[in-house]
This record gives structure tokens, C-alpha cells and sequence, in this order.
């Protein structure tokens, strides 16, 4: 499979600031990859350089085989979906979604097709004579989506482009998301600070902080051996203990509480929320200023007291070594 974007020590300075270090990455055709991190860390700096609207400080930028470094942005065979939609608000969704295939001069013919197959992916077919106004955020945000895919770009971006809708509509926005990258084979490339999101959505994710790579893998490898304290603590709830080898994480599904002796570590239970399919118990450590969160399922129905003190334990192979 053919890198579809490859960055090459890419590197962005702002003022003599570093705000991306030299950064080399390859994207695959038809990959779905996200850049996660807070608010900050580069990541939308890394898109816009994808795109073509930042020029690198050192690096090239290569896009299906061709370095893009110095094309400008509307010469390169990619798209971008920001957070806040950008459609005309004269325009009605249908004349939105064809506006890019009328600035490049398409064939009338051709522009009914597309503009019809980008509808029918984004399940517009109800809506295609409204105008913006009276539509809601996640209609808009799927009028946006319609627009770029009509283009029938090699690369998709998005910057946060569910940032601004509710939680619900988020949900139900990131399926509709994933089906149609699917559908389409398009590659993605997504921004977000939302981690259950990129977990949800990614073939792969770079994790970002400060403009620096922490971790790139699948959401598998990097949920389960997570490469720095950075990672460790970014993606998902986790227990950071020290050890004279350094430090290590337990994941809280991963600690076993128990009565009686023979434990790795004892505390007292300071808080026991029921969260449905899932409870978990904080427990302040004895003799340590840390505390651990367990996560029991709904199958076990011990009745852990608030102020009883139990005993921790896990398997060593649950054990990650991090790095600081």
C-alpha cells in the first residue's frame, strides 16, 4: 500500500519558537490517522502544513509521490473541514456542497453526480433545497463533510470538526464519520483533543504535547502500552506507581481489591461511584500520598464500604514501564 502523505523532518517555527519539532511521518492510503493532543501541541499546525496554508521552517512535505512543499494550497488534491462549517449563507445546500466543482470549471453533467453522491453518503437528500439557517449544527457540519468529499480529494482533513456540537450529536456524527471514510477509502487525517474520539475512530494516532511526538499506534497499542507518563496519563483513566526500576502503570480495570493478606499495596476505599456498567472504587494508598481508581464490573457485587481498608493487587504482565 502506497504512502499517500509522507512528512520529512518537517519542522515550524513561529519567531524563532518551536512549535512543531522535527516531525517525520507516513500516512497510508485509505488511512484513517489522528493527531490527539491538548490545545497547543502543534497538531492543527501539522494539518495546515498538510494543506498548505503554513510552509515549513525545515522539511518537505510529500503528497501521493509528489513533494507539495512549495505548491500552494489550492493546487494540492486535498481537502479541509474545519469546526465552524464556512458554507455560503445565500447558498442552498445543494449549490454549498457543488460550489467547488463550479470553481474548477466542471461539467454541468458531472457536478449532478457528484453533488448526488456526496448527498446520498451524508444522508442530506431531505434537506438539499434548505439554506444554512434552517438547518442544525450537525446538519451543517454534514453539508461541510458533502462539499469536500463532492471534490473527490485524495486527502480529507478535519480539524475538530465536531468540536462545536453536543454531546449526542457527536456520537452519533463520529459513526456516520467512520462508515463513510470506510465507504469512501479516503485517507483522514483528523485533529482532535477528544480521546475517546480518536480511540473510536483511528486506524492509528499520533499523540502530541508541547510540539513534540509522545506515541504513534494503533488505538490498541496505545491504550494498553502506552510509551511515556505523557501518554500513559492522556489516553484513558490509569495508576502511575514508582518502583526502584522507575516508573510503571496499572490499568484500573486491572487491579484486583481483596480482603486478607498477601496484597501488593493496602489502602482505604475513599469513594465508591456506580456508573452502570461499571463501578469504581478510589482508594487512598497507606503510607503514600497516591490515589488509585479500581474499575469493577457489573458482575461483581461485593459490598465495598466507604473507609474499609483492602488490599490491591495485579498481575505483573499488567505492569507498563514508562518513560518520564
Amino acid at each position: 500500500m502506497m504512502h499517500m502523505i509522507e512528512l520529512v523532518q518537517v519542522e515550524k517555527q513561529f519567531q524563532g519558537q518551536a512549535v512543531v519539532h522535527p516531525l517525520s511521518l507516513s500516512i497510508k492510503e485509505g488511512e484513517f490517522l489522528t493527531l490527539l493532543g491538548p490545545s497547543g501541541c502543534g497538531k492543527t499546525t501539522i494539518l495546515r502544513m498538510i494543506a498548505g496554508f503554513e510552509q515549513p521552517t525545515e522539511g518537505e512535505v510529500w503528497l501521493a509521490g509528489q513533494n507539495v512543499t512549495d505548491t500552494p494550497a489550492n493546487k494540492r488534491d486535498l481537502n479541509l473541514v474545519f469546526q465552524h462549517y464556512a458554507l455560503f449563507p445565500h447558498m442552498t445546500v445543494e449549490d454549498n456542497i457543488a460550489f467547488g466543482l463550479k470553481m474548477k470549471k466542471t461539467p454541468r453533467a458531472q457536478i449532478k453526480e457528484r453533488v448526488a453522491e456526496a448527498v446520498t453518503m451524508t444522508q442530506l437528500t431531505p434537506l438539499v433545497d434548505r439554506y444554512p439557517h434552517q438547518l442544525s449544527g450537525g446538519q451543517q457540519q454534514r453539508v461541510a463533510i458533502a462539499r469536500a468529499i463532492a471534490n473527490k480529494p485524495k486527502v480529507l482533513l478535519l480539524d475538530e470538526p465536531l468540536g462545536a456540537l453536543d454531546l449526542q450529536l457527536r456520537k452519533n456524527l463520529q459513526s456516520e464519520l467512520k462508515h463513510l471514510q470506510r465507504t469512501l477509502g479516503i485517507t483522514f487525517v483528523y485533529v482532535t483533543h477528544d480521546q475517546e474520539e480518536a480511540m473510536m475512530l483511528s486506524d492509528r494516532i499520533v499523540i502530541m504535547n508541547n510540539g513534540k511526538v509522545e506515541q504513534i499506534g494503533t488505538p490498541r497499542e496505545i491504550y494498553a502500552r502506552p510509551q511515556t507518563l505523557f501518554a500513559a496519563t492522556f489516553v484513558g483513566e490509569n495508576n502511575i506507581f514508582s518502583s526502584p526500576e522507575g516508573l510503571f502503570a496499572v490499568r484500573p480495570e486491572k487491579i484486583i481489591p481483596q480482603r486478607g493478606p498477601g496484597a501488593k499495596k493496602t489502602g482505604v476505599i475513599e469513594d465508591v461511584q456506580y456508573l452502570g456498567n461499571v463501578h469504581k472504587l478510589m482508594v487512598q494508598l497507606e503510607n503514600e500520598p497516591m490515589r488509585v481508581t479500581i474499575a469493577l464490573d457489573f458482575t461483581d457485587d461485593e459490598p465495598w464500604e466507604v473507609g474499609e481498608t483492602i488490599g490491591l493487587n495485579w498481575n505483573a504482565r499488567d505492569e507498563v514501564g514508562i518513560g518520564s
